[in-house]
């Protein structure tokens, strides 16, 4: 249970796979170099869980922020985004730039060669306190974490950022707004007696459809300040809703003329309409 020992075998395996990666010629037999590769991303990926687990238990008020997060688009959060890293970092030191401009790829290899070497600085150290003193984080064992939980977040950052788009300030504003509106609309169907706490304890799947709907008519009509407001410009207003433009005005239009018990009819009827 104690987890330096779990890092120490999972650490075995990784060297385990690693050297019959080196023993092998790969162009003799691809097929098993592709096995052992495959077994290297998974004993990597399991190594970096539990060291993880160790810097939430050793250093959980050290660690290094990872509020750029937000940032990312959400196809990239995914639970093994640390391995990915790694790997990332292995091929720019060996040279290889993968969906990268050769001169950013450039750039990146001072961070990866730094986060590799805290790497293998890490997994010595860690080694060596599991055999001694299993129980403990000395000192020397938290200032070797601190400094890799850093150069990992600062080599996420920067890779990340050279690949794809990352979100402005503004952007995360607006994503947050429209959380707002969303909170704000399902309260205010939950008033009206549109929805009920059980739909929404229960997931029911018809929310998907009824609450989006719902917050359209809201944002137009009963917060027209918010993320839907049609004071801005298209280019002010969050990319969900931005394409959407002309016809959210038509929307609108066609919302103020109606009378308050055809709102009620009509929001009524969002909630079941398929």
């Amino acid at each position: 249970p104690r987890l330096l020992s779990q890092f120490f075998f999972a650490d075995e395996r990784v060297t385990r796979v690693v050297a019959e990666i080196n023993g092998l010629d790969a162009e003799l037999d691809p097929q098993q170099y592709l096995v052992l590769l495959n077994q290297l991303h998974l004993s990597q990926a399991h190594l970096l869980a539990v060291l993880e687990r160790i810097m939430e238990e050793c250093i959980p008020t050290q660690r290094h922020s990872r509020d750029y997060l937000v940032k990312f688009p959400e196809e990239l959060l995914v639970d093994n985004l640390g391995n990915h890293m790694l790997f990332a970092a292995e091929c720019l030191l060996a040279g290889t730039f993968l969906e990268m401009e050769e001169s950013d790829g450039a750039q990146l290899r001072p961070k990866a060669r730094n986060l590799l070497c805290s790497l293998e600085l890490v997994r010595t150290v860690l080694r060596e306190q599991s055999l001694s003193q299993p129980n403990s984080y000395p000192e020397a064992v938290r200032t070797v974490l601190i400094q890799f939980d850093r150069l990992f977040a600062e080599f996420e950052l920067s890779y990340v950022s050279s690949l794809v788009a990352v979100k402005s300030p503004d952007e995360i504003y607006r994503q947050q707004e429209i959380i707002v509106l969303f909170c704000e609309t399902v309260e205010r169907a939950l008033h009206l007696g549109y929805l009920n706490q059980e739909m929404i304890d229960g997931y029911e799947p018809l929310l998907m459809f009824t609450i989006p709907r719902l917050a359209i008519i809201s944002g137009l009509l009963i917060y027209p300040e918010g993320p839907l407001s049609l004071e801005r410009s298209p280019e002010e207003m969050s990319r969900v809703f931005s394409p959407f433009y002309n016809l959210l005005k038509k929307i609108r239009d066609l919302l103020r003329v109606l009378s308050a018990e055809e709102l009620f009819l009509l929001e009524r009827s969002l909630c079941t309409a398929e």
